[in-house]
């Protein structure tokens, strides 16, 4: 494993695990055994930064679960998780989530801690208003928080704003070479990185979308041999993550890694890429892929859940990622899983049941303008073979 130094000097892997997507039952809970086994395996190759929120679903708690059955990991690891800014109205709010996470993850500090998802300098301001700086300053003396940061969405205007807003320790950002000019992007990137401020990368492959959801001619763009190394194939995941690596701003890549074999691979990536890595060559061959990518997608959602739970219980990203492949796979292949996603549910979670009432754009981290985008995708996947099958379920429903 490489490491890369934070502003203080510390050496953090410049691997880091996103737990959110730790490995689910079927129930939907964590599956706190695999997590467990993929945990330690990642910390066995190296990596020491373990990212997490308050509003990730039982994600804290199973991090914290995972510490108290392994004795001596909390000293060994650095943990980042987040303050969710946006429901909180008061300091002593702001105590209440910050002991319940101290609860959950079983330590009385967090090396890492987040202003979560700020998009803009009013959103700063209004925690500033209440007097959030000398909370965080206070927690900081005591030890209770190692570094101060924030996680953003938003402009790169809006992202520079904050930055200068305040002596932060890092920050965090969606960043990868299809977001090279979106969101943050390079300029938010490099404008960290003159302050001396790290980076911490947040959706390197677009959860998984630069990976599984690749047309073929992009993959096979990706897939030639690199003459350099043997003939060596790079992997699509592999092509993300050197993007991010070869870039000396970036300090630490999350990733949702939920399987040993991810883990494997990211981790050697990780003991192999430096700075400066990438030939002019290379640079062509994302821009190709970048080409073919954008004419291919009809929406540019992450499936971060962000826009999740829907009160009427739609599913946004399932949705958008059946539309979507539709187009880097097959209409056949999109259109059966918004089939299986949509009926074969307990309640029927299709666009039809959005009222559009917009509480899910409020939350999007990408802007994405969703109320429109799933009409649009109505369009799509709900065709007449579509609309049989949706009535015969319902009715074996009731039998």
């Amino acid at each position: 494993m490489l490491y890369r130094k934070d502003r203080y000097g510390n050496q953090l892997s410049q691997l880091g695990f996103g737990c959110m997507r730790f490995p689910k039952t079927p129930s939907g809970q964590v599956d706190l055994k695999k997590s467990e086994d993929l945990v330690l395996q990642a910390h066995r190759l190296g990596v020491n930064y373990f990212d997490t929120a308050y509003v990730y679903n039982g994600i804290e708690k199973a991090l914290g679960d995972i510490l108290s059955r392994n004795p001596g990991l909390r000293e060994e690891i650095h943990i980042a998780t987040k303050l969710p800014h946006y429901l909180v109205h008061s300091i002593s709010q702001a105590d209440k989530f910050f002991d319940t996470e101290l609860k959950r993850l079983q330590t009385d500090y967090i090396d890492y801690y987040l202003m979560h998802m700020l998009t803009d300098i009013g959103s700063w301001e209004k925690m500033v208003d209440l007097g959030i700086i000398p909370w965080l300053e206070e927690k900081k003396r005591k030890g209770q928080i190692r570094q101060i940061g924030f996680s953003f969405h938003g402009s790169s205007d809006a992202f520079i704003k904050v930055l200068n807003a305040y002596d932060w320790d890092f920050c965090q950002i969606q960043y990868n070479y299809m977001d090279e000019y979106s969101q943050a992007g390079r300029r938010g990137l490099e404008a960290a990185q003159a302050k001396g401020i790290p980076v911490i990368i947040m959706e390197p492959l677009r959860g998984g979308r630069l990976v599984n959801l690749l047309p073929q001619q992009a993959k096979d763009a990706f897939a030639q041999p690199k003459h350099g190394e043997n003939g060596t194939v790079w992997s699509p995941a592999e092509w993300g993550l050197r993007w991010l690596w070869d870039q000396s701003g970036v300090t630490v890549i999350l990733s949702g890694m939920n399987t040993p074999d991810m883990v494997d691979e990211n981790c050697r990536i990780a003991s192999q890429v430096q700075p400066g890595c990438l030939t002019e060559e290379d640079r062509d061959i994302y821009q190709a892929v970048k080409d073919v990518v954008n004419k291919s997608l009809r929406v540019p959602c992450t499936g971060c859940g962000y826009c999740m739970p829907c009160p009427h219980g739609v599913d946004i990203p399932g949705i958008f990622h059946a539309w979507n492949a539709m187009y880097t796979e097959s209409k056949k292949s999109g259109r059966r899983e918004y089939m299986q996603l949509t009926t074969m549910r307990h309640k029927q979670s299709g666009v039809s049941s959005c009222v559009r009432c917009g509480a899910c754009e409020i939350k999007c981290p990408q802007s994405i303008p969703i109320r429109q985008k799933l009409q649009e995708a109505k369009k799509d996947l709900e065709t007449p073979t579509y609309k049989v099958v949706k009535a015969g379920v319902k009715l074996l429903k009731m039998w």
